[in-house]
């Protein structure tokens, strides 16, 4: 059975603030009478680990890790997509390419697209979160939970400027990272309902 549901995916660098958009952008869909499905990436624990230290070092193992992570998790999001008007997910493959992508050669990012139209479902809207990687790691530095092993400014620079070449190509929305999460919310929605209409069940 064909999706029916938007999915939705929130993009930026750690710290930029995706999972604050997430959580109120799905309060406001579903008072305007959206069914919504929150998801997060990775799926898999013990696979988001591995992708995580892997990539530090070894970009293409890491990449590998987070493509397993969504097949693994592809029959539940399609589950979701033909259950819910729309499905907001925190990061998509697009994370892996901003992250792990930039550092491979071109045939290897051929390969890794090949394999991402294979595994998952692509996303129909990109809300990409736009932050710097100085004020990222400012917000990063204040949280209770230990860093991640990408989370470090010269890093988040790299994958700042790869996010920028895929919103061009990808045509991602931007949203200034910089605003209250409030206004952002409220232009993602906005950016969402122009795509989908009335909620599913109304005239």
């Amino acid at each position: 059975m064909k999706p029916r549901g938007l999915l939705v995916a929130l993009e930026g660098i750690d710290g930029s603030g995706k999972s604050t958009l997430a959580r109120r952008l799905a309060i406001r869909l579903r008072r305007r009478g959206y069914s919504v499905r929150l998801r997060r990436e990775p799926t898999d624990p013990d696979l988001g680990r591995c992708a995580q230290t892997a990539g530090t070092t070894d970009p293409w193992s890491g990449a590998v890790y987070f493509t397993a992570d969504r097949f693994r998790a592809r029959p539940g999001l399609l589950a979701d997509l033909r259950r819910y008007d729309v499905v907001i997910s925190d990061r998509s493959f697009y994370s892996t390419l901003a992250y792990q992508g930039r550092h491979l050669a071109a045939a290897q990012r051929r390969r890794l697209l090949r394999w991402t139209a294979r595994v998952t479902h692509r996303p129909e809207l990109v809300l990409w979160i736009r932050l710097s990687a100085e004020q990222a790691m400012g917000r990063i530095a204040a949280r209770s939970t230990p860093r991640a092993p990408l989370e470090t400014e010269r890093r988040l620079r790299g994958v700042d400027r790869a996010y920028r070449r895929l919103a061009r190509r990808y045509r991602f929305v931007p949203l200034d990272g910089t605003r209250p999460p409030s206004e952002m919310a409220r232009a993602s929605v906005e950016a969402v309902a122009r795509r989908l209409g009335r909620p599913r069940g109304r005239t």
